[in-house]
Protein backbone atom coordinates (compact mmCIF):
# COMPACT_ATOMS: atom_id res chain seq x y z
CA UNK A 1 0.00 0.00 0.00
CA UNK A 2 1.24 3.79 -0.94
CA UNK A 3 1.54 6.00 2.09
CA UNK A 4 3.98 8.88 1.18
CA UNK A 5 6.38 9.74 3.69
CA UNK A 6 6.17 13.72 3.14
CA UNK A 7 2.22 13.53 3.94
CA UNK A 8 0.52 13.63 7.45
CA UNK A 9 -2.06 10.92 8.17
CA UNK A 10 -5.41 11.13 10.34
CA UNK A 11 -7.08 8.29 11.97
CA UNK A 12 -10.25 8.90 9.83
CA UNK A 13 -7.81 8.09 6.71
CA UNK A 14 -7.18 11.57 4.94
CA UNK A 15 -4.02 12.71 4.11
CA UNK A 16 -2.79 16.43 4.79
CA UNK A 17 -0.36 18.10 2.52
CA UNK A 18 0.57 21.38 4.20
CA UNK A 19 2.24 24.51 1.99
CA UNK A 20 2.58 27.36 4.75
CA UNK A 21 -0.86 28.17 6.91
CA UNK A 22 -2.70 26.35 3.94
CA UNK A 23 -3.18 22.29 4.14
CA UNK A 24 -4.27 20.06 1.06
CA UNK A 25 -6.71 17.19 2.14
CA UNK A 26 -7.93 13.59 0.53
CA UNK A 27 -8.44 10.05 1.79
CA UNK A 28 -5.77 7.68 1.72
CA UNK A 29 -5.14 4.72 -0.91
CA UNK A 30 -6.26 2.60 2.06
CA UNK A 31 -9.59 4.26 2.81
CA UNK A 32 -10.41 4.33 -1.31
CA UNK A 33 -9.66 0.58 -1.49
CA UNK A 34 -12.26 -0.22 1.65
CA UNK A 35 -14.85 2.27 0.36
CA UNK A 36 -14.60 0.70 -3.46
CA UNK A 37 -15.41 2.24 -6.26
CA UNK A 38 -16.65 6.17 -6.04
CA UNK A 39 -18.87 7.65 -8.06
CA UNK A 40 -19.86 10.47 -6.16
CA UNK A 41 -18.19 13.61 -3.90
CA UNK A 42 -19.98 16.03 -1.91
CA UNK A 43 -17.64 18.75 -2.22
CA UNK A 44 -17.53 21.71 0.52
CA UNK A 45 -18.30 25.24 -0.56
CA UNK A 46 -14.87 27.56 -0.63
CA UNK A 47 -15.53 30.21 2.22
CA UNK A 48 -17.14 27.39 4.43
CA UNK A 49 -15.12 27.57 8.20
CA UNK A 50 -14.70 24.59 9.56
CA UNK A 51 -13.41 23.11 13.04
CA UNK A 52 -11.62 20.23 13.29
CA UNK A 53 -13.60 16.95 13.57
CA UNK A 54 -16.25 18.20 11.79
CA UNK A 55 -17.75 16.42 9.06
CA UNK A 56 -17.35 18.40 5.60
CA UNK A 57 -17.33 16.24 2.67
CA UNK A 58 -18.68 13.13 1.79
CA UNK A 59 -17.89 9.92 -0.46
CA UNK A 60 -20.33 7.88 -1.84
CA UNK A 61 -19.44 4.31 -3.71
CA UNK A 62 -20.85 1.60 -4.94
CA UNK A 63 -20.11 -0.06 -1.36
CA UNK A 64 -21.30 2.66 1.34
CA UNK A 65 -21.37 6.61 2.22
CA UNK A 66 -18.52 8.02 4.06
CA UNK A 67 -18.15 11.63 5.83
CA UNK A 68 -14.78 13.43 4.98
CA UNK A 69 -13.28 15.07 8.61
CA UNK A 70 -11.61 18.47 8.77
CA UNK A 71 -7.87 17.32 10.80
CA UNK A 72 -7.66 21.03 11.32
CA UNK A 73 -10.09 24.30 11.91
CA UNK A 74 -9.51 27.17 8.85
CA UNK A 75 -11.62 28.08 5.78
CA UNK A 76 -12.41 25.83 2.68
CA UNK A 77 -9.44 28.12 0.12
CA UNK A 78 -9.82 25.79 -2.85
CA UNK A 79 -12.44 22.86 -3.77
CA UNK A 80 -10.99 20.22 -6.88
CA UNK A 81 -14.07 20.80 -9.10
CA UNK A 82 -12.66 17.93 -11.31
CA UNK A 83 -14.40 15.48 -8.60
CA UNK A 84 -17.90 17.13 -9.76
CA UNK A 85 -17.49 14.90 -13.37
CA UNK A 86 -14.24 12.74 -12.34
CA UNK A 87 -15.19 11.13 -8.88
CA UNK A 88 -12.82 8.44 -9.96
CA UNK A 89 -10.21 10.02 -9.16
CA UNK A 90 -10.40 9.28 -5.88
CA UNK A 91 -9.53 5.62 -6.59
CA UNK A 92 -7.32 6.11 -9.56
CA UNK A 93 -5.15 9.05 -7.94
CA UNK A 94 -5.53 9.59 -4.46
CA UNK A 95 -2.68 11.61 -3.62
CA UNK A 96 -2.83 13.63 -6.75
CA UNK A 97 -5.22 14.88 -8.72
CA UNK A 98 -7.80 13.13 -6.21
CA UNK A 99 -7.56 15.64 -3.72
CA UNK A 100 -10.59 17.11 -2.03
CA UNK A 101 -10.21 20.65 -1.03
CA UNK A 102 -7.74 23.25 0.56
CA UNK A 103 -7.84 24.52 4.14
CA UNK A 104 -6.52 27.96 5.37
CA UNK A 105 -5.99 27.01 9.02
CA UNK A 106 -6.75 29.05 11.88
CA UNK A 107 -4.74 26.93 13.96
CA UNK A 108 -1.40 25.42 12.73
CA UNK A 109 -0.83 23.83 16.33
CA UNK A 110 -3.40 21.21 15.19
CA UNK A 111 -1.09 19.59 12.71
CA UNK A 112 0.36 18.48 15.79
CA UNK A 113 -2.67 15.65 16.10
CA UNK A 114 -1.85 14.15 13.08
CA UNK A 115 0.31 10.73 12.60
CA UNK A 116 3.52 10.93 10.50
CA UNK A 117 3.04 7.74 7.57
CA UNK A 118 5.15 5.26 10.04
CA UNK A 119 2.18 6.29 12.58
CA UNK A 120 -0.46 5.57 9.63
CA UNK A 121 1.60 2.67 8.26
CA UNK A 122 1.08 1.22 12.03
CA UNK A 123 -2.75 2.22 12.10
CA UNK A 124 -3.68 0.21 8.83
CA UNK A 125 -1.59 -2.79 9.52
CA UNK A 126 -3.29 -3.65 12.50
CA UNK A 127 -6.90 -2.84 10.94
Amino acid sequence: MNIPSELQYSSNHEWIRRDDNTVTIGITEFAQDALGDVVFVELPDVGDTIAAGDSFSEVESTKSVSDIYAPVSGTIAAVNSLLDDQPELLNSDPYGEGWICSIEMTDPDELGALMSAAGYQELTAST
